[in-house]
């Protein structure tokens, strides 16, 4: 309230002070030029900046604009401008005047901030030197904490980092025998901070009540308070919230200007900090899933391989029994070439991982492929007629592996029979665009939803809302490695009209001239 009433006496100073030098201009204006009346004024908003900022010293500008034109200029006592080169003093004088408040609180403001340079260089010169003899993450948490607690001159810094889905301190810095308060009002409110990016203020009678800080910076929220003795306040890194710091101390916690400044470029270091230690432990859980994931690959490897051995002889004492006259031999035949099938999927994916497929890329034409998918297919087209659609006037080349891309657009086809209607047609087209061979594959089925048309590619992935579970789920994501490999691809298309359409791309190539 005082400082409200020291600011409302202040500005009425300056009026004051602005109506006196308006009235001595108006007495001896017949003896002066607009342009010394002019530099009388900027000295008043040049004084009035250098005493009271920016603020006073653009009111004065405007407000003097208005007495200049008011009083001094013809006709008086009025805003209407007699002689047009008139406007031109006063927009020379109001833009010089508003101008000349800018710079010299901007030159205030740096005139200030070097002077709390030098100590907040020596602080972050010990930061820096705390910082960088941390071996781990978390011990760099811990000296800045201890910095902070030091420099503020606190019983304790605590700086919470995230633990699943609730936070916990991973680093805590207090002063000899200082204990921070507890109870069951601090344990309920606690959690809100970070949910509700509010401030959790302590009072002394141990109290906690939790504040919006709206835009405020750290340092207004600790000089905004003078019954605060610690606070709660949620650490941000990019609109995101990452942690918590808290400050606390037996007397109420209200540092001054440069412990605020350094506070606040702290809190943001700490931050880091936080964030470091989530990302190291994210990179040990990624690290862990790699070599998870490269086990199951070499057990996938070893399984499959090793399965195929007693496949080949189930198979052989299916054709036995198919011998003797027993029908059951047939089931048995069958579903081993599926097993067997499977098998061979798993050991092709599990290369694929490994980068263990050889590639033989050489020129073959297009239609050839296109001939030998449609060949190979043709045992698990049921009753879908392919229709093939390829140039006929123009023999289409690519550089590719023959045989690993005949079985990544068989893969497609057998996909497309999978879930079209029965019945229903399949469409294989055939065409070039620029540098790359476009092979489509197209079915009547019902398509696939928005957000799973990445989804369907990765391993053992198959979509529910079709009504068909068969499968292992593993064509397409080995067609689409396949295609990779060679530096080609395999995505998704919408039908027009309905259904499903998937294009392999393969590197298209020209046919060498020959002379003759």
């Amino acid at each position: 309230m005082r400082t409200g009433w020291r600011r409302v006496a202040d500005g009425l100073a300056w009026l004051a002070l602005l109506a006196v030098v308006t009235a001595a201009l108006a007495a001896v204006q017949s003896s002066l030029d607009k342009a010394h009346m002019a530099l009388a004024y900027l000295l008043l908003v040049l004084v009035g900046s250098s005493r009271g900022g920016r603020s006073v010293g653009i009111g004065l500008a405007l407000l003097a604009f208005l007495c200049f034109n008011f009083f001094l200029l013809p006709p008086h006592y009025t805003f209407r401008i007699h002689d047009p080169l008139d406007w031109l003093v006063l927009i020379s004088f109001l833009v010089t005047a508003v101008l000349g408040a800018e710079l010299l609180d901007r030159a205030q403001r740096q005139a200030r901030d070097a002077t709390l340079r030098a100590e907040e260089i020596d602080r972050l010169s010990t930061l820096g030197a705390e910082t960088l003899n941390a071996g781990r993450a978390e011990e760099a948490v811990g000296a800045i904490a201890g910095v902070i607690r030091a420099t503020l001159d606190l019983g304790s810094c605590e700086i919470y980092g995230p633990a699943g889905d609730h936070f916990r301190c991973i680093a805590d810095a207090r002063r000899p025998g200082f204990t921070p308060r507890a109870g069951e009002e601090l344990d309920r409110l606690a959690p809100r901070v970070p949910e509700e990016g509010r401030v959790l203020v302590l009072k002394a009678d141990g109290t906690a009540v939790l504040e919006d800080p709206g835009n405020a910076s750290l340092g207004q929220i600790l000089a905004g308070r003078e019954d605060a003795f610690g606070y709660l306040i949620p650490l941000r890194v990019r609109d995101r919230t990452v942690g918590m710091l808290r400050l606390e101390d037996a007397t109420p916690v209200r540092p001054d200007a440069s412990g605020r400044r350094f506070a606040e470029a702290l809190s943001y270091y700490a931050a880091l900090g936080v964030e470091r230690v989530r990302l190291l432990a994210d990179a040990q859980r990624v690290e862990a899933l790699r070599e998870a994931d490269r086990l199951k690959d070499a057990l996938m490897a070893a399984v499959s391989h090793d399965l195929r051995t007693p496949l080949t002889t189930i198979k052989a004492v299916g054709h036995e029994i198919l011998r003797d006259g027993d029908e059951r031999g047939a089931i048995v035949i069958e579903e081993t070439d599926r097993l067997n099938r499977v098998v061979s999927d798993l050991l092709d994916l599990s290369r694929l991982n490994s980068g263990g497929i050889p590639l033989d890329l050489a020129l073959n034409p297009a239609d050839d492929l296109v001939a030998a998918a449609v060949q190979q297919t043709a045992g698990v087209l049921g009753d879908h007629e392919l229709r093939v659609r390829i140039p006929e006037d123009d023999i289409l080349v690519g550089r590719y592996d023959a045989v690993h891309s005949v079985r990544a657009l068989a893969n497609l086809i057998h996909n497309a029979a999978k879930y079209s209607p029965p019945g229903s047609p399949i469409f294989l087209t055939l065409e070039r665009t620029g540098d790359r061979l476009r092979l489509g594959v197209e079915d009547l089925g019902v398509g696939v939803p928005a957000g799973e048309t990445e989804r369907i590619f990765e391993p053992f992935v198959r979509l529910e809302h079709t009504g068909r579970t068969g499968g292992s789920g593993l064509g397409l994501s080995i067609a689409r490695r396949l295609a990779e490999a060679q530096g080609g691809r395999v995505y998704y298309e919408d039908r027009n009209g309905g259904g499903s359409r998937f294009i392999l791309e393969l590197p298209a190539a020209d046919l060498p001239v020959t002379d003759g």
